[in-house]
C-alpha cells in the first residue's frame, strides 16, 4: 500500500535505532495510519467476497507463521514499538470493537490505522478523478473512531485527558497513499504536488485536536523515499540515466517530490510546536533512514533479489 516491504524494513530499523529515549512510562499505545501499521483492520472492515493480500500468505509467515492482516511478512513498527515497551501486541479497533466487553479493560492501547487509508478525506479524491481501491477511510475517520471509543477507555474528561497525555501517539505513517493513488491512476507529478500542502492539513488537524484532548507526545513519521520503491521504479522506469540517482539507482524527481512532503510536514510540526509548548511532537525521518539502506545495502544484510513489483499489476525489478 504505502511502500513497497524493502522501504517499510527500513523503517524498522529507523525506530529500534532511534526511539530509544521514547521508551518511557506510558500507559498505552495510540495507533493512527495506513499499511505500515494496520494489524488487521482492513481485513476486519472488507466485505467478506472482497479478499485482502494481507489475509493469505506469505504475510505472516515468519513470525506469526499466518496471516494476520499486516502488509509484512512477520511484525509492523507498531509491534516492535510495543515490545520495547512491554506492552502486549496493540490490537486493530475493529478487532476491539467486536470484543468490547470481554477486552477494553486489559488492552494496553488501540491501533486505528487501516491499509490504504489517506490524510485527505476520500472526498478529495474523488473530485479530481481518483478512486481509492483500497477503502474509503481518511485519518478523519480513524480519529472519529478513537473519540467515539474514548470514552470506553476512561471514566471522565478529566480522566481522558490523564489516559491521552500517559499513552504514546503514533501518527502513522499517513499520506503516502494521498499520492500513491494518484499516480498509480495517471495524474501528473506537478498535479499531484499540489494536493501536498492539503495533506500536510490534514495531518495537522488530526495533530492538533489529539493534543487539545490531552496528548503529549506524537511520533509523526514523514513519507519514504518513492523513487526507491520497486513499484515506482517499474512504472517511471526511463532510458534517461540522468533521471536516477548514480549511488542507488533511484528517481531523482519522485524522491525530490518526498522530499517536499517531509519539508512541509516539519513547518507544520514547528508550527504546532510553538502553539503546544507542553507537546513533545517527535519527527521520524523515515525518508534519511531508508537511504542509509539503498546507499549501503551490503551492511544490512542480504536481500537483493528479483521481486515481481504487484502493486499496481505490472513489471517486475530488481530491488
Amino acid at each position: 500500500m504505502a511502500s513497497s516491504s524493502n522501504s517499510f524494513i527500513c523503517t524498522i530499523l529507523l525506530l529500534i535505532a532511534s526511539f530509544g529515549h521514547v521508551f518511557g512510562c506510558y500507559e498505552s499505545i495510540i495507533s493512527f495510519g495506513d499499511s505500515l501499521t494496520d494489524t488487521g483492520n482492513l481485513i476486519r472492515l472488507s466485505k467478506s467476497n472482497n479478499q485482502v493480500a494481507s489475509s493469505v500468505l506469505p504475510y505472516g509467515e515468519t513470525f506469526f507463521h499466518h496471516p494476520t492482516g499486516r502488509f509484512s511478512d512477520g511484525r509492523l513498527i507498531i509491534d516492535f514499538l510495543a515490545e520495547g515497551m512491554g506492552f502486549p501486541l496493540i490490537p486493530p479497533y475493529a478487532g476491539v470493537m467486536k470484543n468490547m466487553s470481554s477486552s477494553i479493560n486489559s488492552i494496553r492501547g488501540v491501533n486505528f490505522a487501516v491499509a490504504g487509508a489517506t490524510a485527505v478525506d476520500i472526498s478529495f479524491l474523488e473530485q479530481r478523478g481518483i478512486k481509492n481501491p483500497a477503502t474509503n477511510v481518511s485519518l478523519g475517520t480513524e480519529l472519529d473512531w478513537f473519540k467515539q471509543m474514548l470514552p470506553s477507555l476512561c471514566k471522565s474528561p478529566a480522566s481522558c485527558r490523564e489516559f491521552l497525555g500517559n499513552s504514546l501517539v503514533l501518527m502513522g505513517e499517513i499520506g503516502g497513499n494521498d499520492y500513491n493513488h494518484p499516480f498509480s491512476q495517471g495524474k501528473s507529478g506537478e498535479e499531484i504536488k499540489s494536493y501536498v500542502p492539503a495533506v500536510i492539513s490534514a495531518i495537522g488537524v488530526a495533530i492538533n485536536e489529539l493534543i487539545e484532548l490531552g496528548a503529549q507526545t506524537l511520533i509523526v513519521p514523514g513519507n519514504l523515499p518513492i523513487g526507491c520503491s520497486s513499484s515506482y521504479l517499474t512504472t517511471f522506469k526511463d532510458s534517461n540515466k540522468n533521471e536516477y540517482d548514480d549511488s542507488t539507482g533511484c528517481i531523482n524527481w519522485l524522491n525530490d517530490f518526498a522530499e517536499y512532503h517531509n519539508q512541509l510536514l516539519q513547518e507544520e510540526i514547528h508550527r504546532f510546536r510553538e502553539i503546544h509548548p507542553h507537546a513533545n511532537i517527535i519527527y521520524a525521518d523515515y525518508y534519511n533512514a531508508a537511504m542509509q539502506i539503498y546507499k549501503s545495502p551490503k551492511k544490512f544484510g542480504k536481500f537483493y533479489k528479483l521481486y515481481c513489483s504487484m502493486l499496481w499489476g505490472r513489471g517486475s525489478i530488481q530491488f
